[in-house]
């Protein structure tokens, strides 16, 4: 206990032994200010922060902002343990807390150069410690977002939009303001944090398409060309459930595409022309999204896959098998998943001729499935059933033996505007 009280009569020597210059800094109770600058100090250097405490409450009291910044630092660990300690008297509790948040606006106020760190803590402590007040906490993070921008913690983003989807609910913020703060903040979401973010607005329920289509139908028929409301548009249906198929959305991916053409643009026209049956169109705009220098090969071999898919169900062997084809060759991870495709369109291709030509598409069909399984054992059950199907299919021997045709004779099929290499098969 005395090396404590010779630490600390040192430490206030210290400080008394400043600049008198600096009178301005400690303010007009410049001793006791010191006094219990070196207390407090002391105390939390050797984490004894039970004693720290008290001595630090003091030179809050009494010292100005600019005594020194740890004042603020030191003090918001102290006040924190402390809200732990009283968590079973809420006055208190209440007391400390308020002060926490004070705390952070003080400094703001006076070490502005650390404003984004200092209005994140607030925002997390905001979150931490202040419970059934959502008024107050969606406009302090509101604050925090609109100081911050960019720089604002992830986590305080999914904090306002479920303080502002209660305050939707509890009739007191409309939906075009909520509609309105998302849009603004979407921009400044970190990635990782964007998918809660947007699953948040999807759950909340306030942006219906119906609210967005009264919302935004006056906007566009004002601004047709303005980019920036046309892919907010954009983005807001598209992540609104049952809000793609309508009128403005096309009109909007549409004007998306004409201002600014890209992959993404082309292929949400894709999406929208293939669900009205226009099938052309779908397939001009998915093959500009493949085009474009923006997509990756991963990207691409996506696209060719929907594309391979859209063709087989619209009877396009053809272009179906050459899609997978290109799919394949790009990402061989989707090899598994195009070989099945493949040998499903050969499967289901009827082509003309004699027997053995009507027939010698299945032998094609069971190479790609048997490369399918191979592949990737997880599509064995499904191969093997279809397999089975087809090579009920395959000709008789005596058939085969007509056109001079034996089991593992090489042969050429073309059909439908696809063409494969394959061996002879007979039914056994």
């Amino acid at each position: 206990m005395k090396k404590i009280a010779l630490s600390l009569l040192a430490a206030t020597m210290m400080f008394s032994g400043a600049n008198m210059s600096a009178q301005d800094k400690y303010g007009p109770n410049r001793e006791e200010c010191i006094k219990y600058l070196s207390y407090y100090s002391e105390y939390y250097k050797q984490k004894n922060y039970d004693e720290a405490f008290p001595s630090w409450q003091k030179a809050y009291e009494i010292c100005p902002a600019t005594a020194s910044e740890n004042l603020f630092v030191h003090g918001s660990t102290l006040l924190r343990r402390a809200i732990s300690q009283n968590a079973k008297d809420p006055e208190k509790s209440k007391e400390l807390i308020e002060t926490l948040l004070q705390l952070h606006d003080t400094r703001v106020a006076n070490y502005p150069k650390r404003a984004v760190s200092i209005l994140n803590s607030k925002g997390l402590d905001l979150h931490n410690y202040i419970k059934g007040d959502d008024e107050r906490v969606y406009k302090e993070y509101k604050a925090i977002i609109d100081a911050n921008k960019g720089e604002t913690d992830g986590n305080i983003f999914l904090f306002e939009i479920e303080a502002a989807t209660q305050l939707v609910q509890d009739g007191k913020l409309g939906a075009e303001d909520y509609i309105n703060e998302y849009q603004a903040n979407l921009e400044f979401v970190p990635e990782d944090k964007r998918p809660d973010f947007e699953g948040l607005f999807i759950s909340s329920k306030v942006a219906s398409c119906e609210n967005l289509l009264e919302l935004f139908t006056p906007r566009f028929a004002a601004n047709p060309d303005d980019a920036e409301l046309v892919s907010n548009i954009v983005k807001m249906m598209s992540i609104t459930e049952g809000c793609t198929d309508n009128d403005l959305y096309l009109k909007a991916v549409t004007a998306m595409y004409a201002n600014e053409p890209s992959h993404t643009s082309a292929y949400y026209l894709f999406r929208l022309h293939s669900s009205r049956g226009n099938n052309s169109e779908a397939i001009k705009y998915m093959e500009e999204a493949i085009a474009s220098p923006e997509s990756d090969n991963a990207t691409d071999a996506n696209y060719e896959y929907e594309l391979a898919l859209f063709c087989y169900k619209n009877n396009m062997s053809g272009k179906a098998f050459a899609a997978a084809q290109r799919a394949s060759d790009l990402n061989p991870e989707l090899s598994a998943k195009c070989y099945m495709l493949i040998g499903t369109i050969w499967g289901s291709t009827v082509c003309q001729g004699n027997e053995i030509e009507r027939r010698s598409p299945y032998w094609v069909a069971v190479d790609y499935l048997t490369k399918a399984k191979n592949a990737d054992p997880s599509l064995a059950d499904e191969a093997n059933n279809l397999i089975r199907q087809y090579a009920a299919y395959f000709p008789q021997t005596a058939d085969a033996f007509m056109y001079d045709l034996t089991d593992g004779q090489p042969y050429r099929v073309s059909c439908g505007g696809m063409s494969a290499s394959t061996t002879v098969r007979t039914q056994k």
